[in-house]
């Protein structure tokens, strides 16, 4: 009997721990580890660490470009940029409206419909940065907003979305 319960608890430890690893981390907030957020301001200093004490690496200068928190201390923040820099921000230079930045060299089309068949309406240079509004489910687009133009552009030409996350 002792056997059999040995085995239970192994395998619901298993089990747990399997389900652990689909669930993503949480952070100090109790919000999902890591995530993606936005720039409020244009300009924004970037620290070594977490706290004003902390010299400054960089300073971001494009207001909106989204960045992707994947560590939370108090009231900082470190984020990963679309180049893969990480460093530290106060919480207060994040805001939670999800804006994507154009990753693909060159100019990219932005189309009427989420098919590559439809209409070509604009084209969106590298670097880019525009307000998401919709990542269907199963869809290889996300409809974004390029002020004054709004379309349907790769999901994979993008930084600030995951590959299959859904956003409506």
């Amino acid at each position: 009997m002792k056997l059999f319960a040995a085995i239970l608890a192994a395998l619901a430890l298993n089990i747990g721990a399997a389900a652990a690893q689909d669930m993503p981390e949480e952070g100090e907030t109790g919000l999902a580890l890591p995530r993606f957020v936005s720039l409020r301001s244009n300009h924004i200093n970037a620290r070594s660490g977490p706290g004003a004490r902390y010299p400054i690496e960089w300073v971001y200068m494009q207001k909106s470009a989204p960045v992707e928190i994947v560590s939370e201390f108090e009231l900082w923040r470190k984020i990963k940029d679309w180049q893969g820099s990480e460093s530290w921000v106060h919480k207060s230079m994040l805001s939670g409206k999800r804006f994507v930045k154009v990753i693909t060299p060159g100019e990219n089309n932005l189309y009427a419909k989420d098919d590559l068949k439809a209409k070509v309406i604009a084209k969106v240079e590298d670097e880019v940065v525009g307000e998401v509004k919709k990542c269907p489910v199963n869809s290889a687009f996300c409809l974004v907003r390029f002020e004054p133009t709004e379309g349907w552009i790769l999901r994979q030409n993008l930084y600030g979305i995951y590959p299959n996350e859904i956003i409506d």
